[in-house]
């Protein structure tokens, strides 16, 4: 149990790090015996992490974190927990925080890390889009050869537009691929299998930060397995750890860079 003032003091830390944050302070709580977590245990953590030390001792380097679609969440159009384990494995295989401390000066801090995000469909609530490795999952039609019968379902369906159904006359439903953002609700709701799935697997956006020059993650094209996802964050990593000058966002390497060598799969930067 939490008190209302500690509640809101954790509230007020930044979204990245709260769920990390607020751990500690149970921890906090639990070592001095309490049976509620107050103020006081949330500013004794403020104090050991404001002083560096206490915080730089947590430091990774890196972070894997995914949304809550393992839970049994009815837009989840993937099942990432392998892909997960995958890249928390190839993550693991690098010297992050070692390297980190060469780079930066001064003492690490959370925001330093190198954060990959997996969203189990586009909703996208592990907020792929500002960290420096996003993931999606995602599943994208195709027109099948069963009869459209002009229900328009998958057009109520669709909350992008991007499906326009068939009149019932022999006319298929029309794909616009550029709208499209791979959620499946349109395969879900056609009743006569004229949309079927035509491909299922991960959007990839790489580069996204917040900070003092923020930006969205840039999307590499294409919906991609979990062995091409596993091979683009190797890539990725080759490219961090190569350029690397500072501690800075992937996102300010790609902007010296070029996205270009991303793609390039015989020259990774």
């Amino acid at each position: 149990m939490w008190t209302e003032e500690a509640e809101k003091a954790v509230g007020r830390v930044p979204f990245f790090v709260r769920k990390k944050v607020r751990g500690y302070v149970e921890e906090e709580a639990a070592r001095r015996g309490a049976e509620r977590v107050g103020i006081e245990h949330v500013e004794a953590c403020r104090k050991r992490f404001l002083s560096g030390s206490g915080m730089e001792k947590e430091i990774r380097g890196f972070r894997v974190e995914t949304c809550f679609g393992t839970g049994g969440c009815e837009n989840r159009t993937v099942d990432s927990v392998r892909l997960a384990a995958d890249l928390e494995g190839i993550l693991s295989r690098r010297d992050f925080a070692s390297f980190l401390k060469q780079r930066v000066d001064g003492g690490l801090k959370f925001h330093h890390e190198l954060r990959v995000s997996i969203s189990d469909c586009p909703n996208a609530c592990s907020r792929p889009q500002i960290v420096d490795i996003g993931i999606i999952g995602a599943r994208r039609p195709r027109i099948s050869e069963e009869p459209c019968t002009g229900c328009g379902a998958c057009e109520r369906a669709c909350r992008e537009d991007a499906v326009r159904g068939g009149d019932g006359g022999g006319e298929p439903p029309v794909l616009d691929a550029g709208r499209c953002v791979g959620c499946g609700k349109c395969l879900d709701a056609c009743p006569s299998g004229t949309l079927a799935e035509g491909v299922r697997g991960y959007r990839i956006l790489v580069g996204g930060k917040l900070g003092r020059h923020p930006g969205l993650g840039r999307e590499l094209d294409g919906i991609h397995s979990e062995a091409e996802v596993s091979e683009t964050v190797e890539r990725c990593l080759d490219l961090y750890f190569r350029h690397n000058r500072e501690g800075e966002r992937l996102g300010s390497i790609l902007d010296r860079t070029g996205i270009e060598c991303l793609k390039d799969r015989t020259n990774p930067g």
